[in-house]
């Protein structure tokens, strides 16, 4: 009778168990720190890959949680990794305002107190992505938190090419936290954090990530109270730039044109004009522009859905 031998025992934990946190013998801690930072990696590249060149938008926010606290129980393990961080950041930045933010907008008129609750969803996760980023900022220039509170320039102009993407992430997270919380006038007093943060990304390179350091320019142009009455001229500006820059293939600064300018001068025909333009964008010429560019036009169609709301006359 053949001899059957007891299978051995596997002295480190799998990659999936180090995935899910599971704990790996002393022995095995240098196994599990270089699997968790080839997932980190991972999931970063992720990000700018295989999620946005996703077609489907449902079956993308179906996925999207799984992949976020999959980061976060990485991130127990170790908290200071650089791809974790920015994966977080920018995962819960974009989670919040695609599916949490904007299906509050969207069931407003039906459902005001249940989009009031989605907004404080929304609210919650910036948060979370905006101590992500900062974190994330803080390995390279200790103290940068405290700093940026103080003196929010000065803070912003110790930051390199290097810092880019967590600057925008930072900028971009604050910056829509305050949105949905305007009536707290503690965040909105943290404004002069986004506008530095912001204007820092746009000096250190405003083609960055098909220029969404510059369309950030045009919504903070807005913003900021103290732009004065050029404000607008400049947020146009802006706007070609960022139309130079992609070739027209990204229906985001359409759709941000339209609600941040066209709405408030009550040019109906422009605002009409622009989602057209934002819809028209074909979402197959930039593959990995291809899950921002549905959502814009998800966007794009609900606004023009309301737009004898938005305009006074006819």
């Amino acid at each position: 009778m053949k001899e059957t031998r007891p299978i051995p025992r596997a002295r480190c934990g799998t990659v999936f168990a180090v995935a899910l946190g599971l704990a790996a013998s002393p022995g095995c801690i240098s196994v599990k720190d270089m699997a968790i930072r080839q997932i980190g990696s991972a999931l970063a590249d992720s990000a700018g890959g295989a999620f946005a060149a996703e077609s489907d938008l449902e079956f993308a926010g179906e996925a999207l949680p799984f992949s976020l606290k999959l980061i976060e129980s990485l991130l127990y393990s170790q908290p200071d990794n650089a791809d974790l961080l920015l994966a977080a950041a920018s995962g819960f930045t974009q989670y919040a305002f695609v599916w949490v933010q904007q299906k509050g907008d969207f069931i407003e008129d039906e459902d005001f107190t249940e989009a009031l609750r989605q907004r404080g969803r929304a609210r919650a996760f910036y948060s979370r992505a905006h101590r992500y980023a900062l974190h994330g900022l803080e390995q390279s220039h200790p103290g940068f938190r405290d700093q940026l509170r103080a003196n929010p320039v000065a803070a912003a102009n110790t930051l390199t090419l290097d810092d880019l993407p967590l600057l925008y992430w930072s900028a971009a997270s604050l910056g829509a936290m305050i949105s949905v919380g305007k009536n707290d006038t503690d965040l909105v007093a943290r404004l002069p954090e986004v506008l530095a943060l912001g204007r820092r990304a746009y000096e250190l390179n405003p083609r960055w990530n098909a220029g969404a350091s510059t369309e950030l320019m045009m919504q903070l142009e807005l913003a900021d109270p103290a732009s004065g009455t050029g404000a607008r001229e400049r947020a146009r500006e802006f706007f070609d730039n960022v139309i130079a820059t992609t070739q027209g293939n990204r229906a985001g600064p359409y759709v941000t044109y339209a609600e941040s300018i066209s709405i408030p001068e009550q040019n109906r025909e422009e605002f009409v004009s622009m989602l057209n333009r934002a819809l028209a964008v074909d979402v197959e010429a930039t593959p990995e522009n291809r899950l921002a560019n549905v959502a814009m036009q998800t966007r794009a169609r609900w606004l023009l859905s309301r737009v004898d709301d938005l305009f006074l006359g006819p």
